[in-house]
């Protein structure tokens, strides 16, 4: 058993204006993780079943990308979320914790998030990190679960997921490499006017990127890439264009019977009251969705078609 004096107790509260049935629903949810809580890039299942289940969640956490593998069990009927990491990173020793959801009544519901954890060698530096981790990330969670539950009750389509797919007749893994280079892009992309690519742990890509809009404006953009070789790259833009709140995608690489092909993934989150700001007085959240998805979908299969077209010539050569 760990000694408790160096188990340490946090807990976070919020109330919600929506029923506690659909605000469990949103926790247990964690496919919607990244596009919901600031601090999440991406989340999927290891192991999956109706009361327990293993998730791998990458997240940032003052600054760093973090990444773990959590055992959960539901409780559906309680509104209770049990969470014990089983693989962590340093400087957390062990941690755990439980999502709480009380009805106050029929239309509002109060959230509590506790966390208990240990730190690497019980060292003050370690903990005093880990407790402003959990401070910021659970505030910016419960916020963000709060606008998110708050929003699905009143349905002005503020979120939006949509795909664009390119054939690859040949040279997937060239096509792969080419989204994976993204330092590469400002000479390979003609809307890509600059990157800077950090990738200190494998795998795992900061990408800062000014892209250029066809009026000659530029805007700048900084994502988390998790990139699986050959396979799929993930992101999520910590800072996004003025018209979104969130934006989160998925880069797909895939054989199959007909050929290969590359899929670009799209779910953003519009932010609403920028929209006048961006399109006009008398733009809608129909002009913004319109006016996102042309923007993305075209940079994304301009991406995607110069990939192809790189993977052929090399495949040339």
């Amino acid at each position: 058993m760990p000694d408790p004096r160096t188990t340490h107790h946090t807990e976070h509260t919020v109330t919600v204006a929506a029923p506690a049935s659909r605000v469990h629903d949103l926790i247990v949810d964690v496919g919607r993780w990244p596009e919901i809580f600031p601090p999440t890039v991406h989340v999927e299942y290891v192991e999956r079943g109706a009361m327990e289940e293993v998730i791998r969640i990458w997240a940032t956490a003052n600054g760093e990308v973090k990444s773990w593998t959590s055992r959960r069990q539901l409780d559906h009927d309680r509104f209770r979320v049990t969470f014990r990491q089983e693989v962590s990173q340093p400087p957390v020793a062990a941690m755990g914790g439980e999502w709480i959801v009380e009805a106050l009544d029929d239309t509002r519901t109060r959230v509590r998030l506790l966390h208990d954890f240990r730190a690497v060698g019980d060292d003050p530096g370690h903990v005093e990190w880990i407790v402003r981790a959990i401070d910021r990330n659970s505030g910016a969670e419960l916020d963000a679960l709060r606008a998110a539950v708050e929003r699905d009750g009143a349905p002005r389509g503020l979120t939006l997921t949509f795909e664009d797919t390119v054939e690859v007749p040949g040279g997937l893994k060239e096509v792969y490499a080419f989204v994976d280079e993204a330092d590469r892009w400002p000479e390979r992309l003609p809307h890509v006017a600059g990157t800077v690519l950090e990738e200190d742990v494998p795998g795992v890509q900061m990408l800062e990127m000014e892209t250029l809009a066809p009026d000659g404006s530029t805007h700048t953009t900084r994502s988390v890439r998790i990139c699986f070789p050959d396979e799929r790259i993930v992101y999520k833009q910590l800072r996004t264009p003025a018209l979104m709140t969130a934006h989160t995608g998925r880069w797909l690489f895939e054989e199959a019977a007909d050929g290969a092909r590359v899929t670009s993934v799209h779910t953003v989150v519009l932010n609403e009251e920028a929209v006048p700001a961006v399109l006009g007085p008398d733009a809608t959240v129909a002009d913004a969705r319109a006016f996102v998805r042309n923007a993305l979908s075209r940079n994304s299969t301009t991406t995607m078609e110069h990939a192809v077209a790189h993977a052929r010539k090399a495949r040339s050569h």
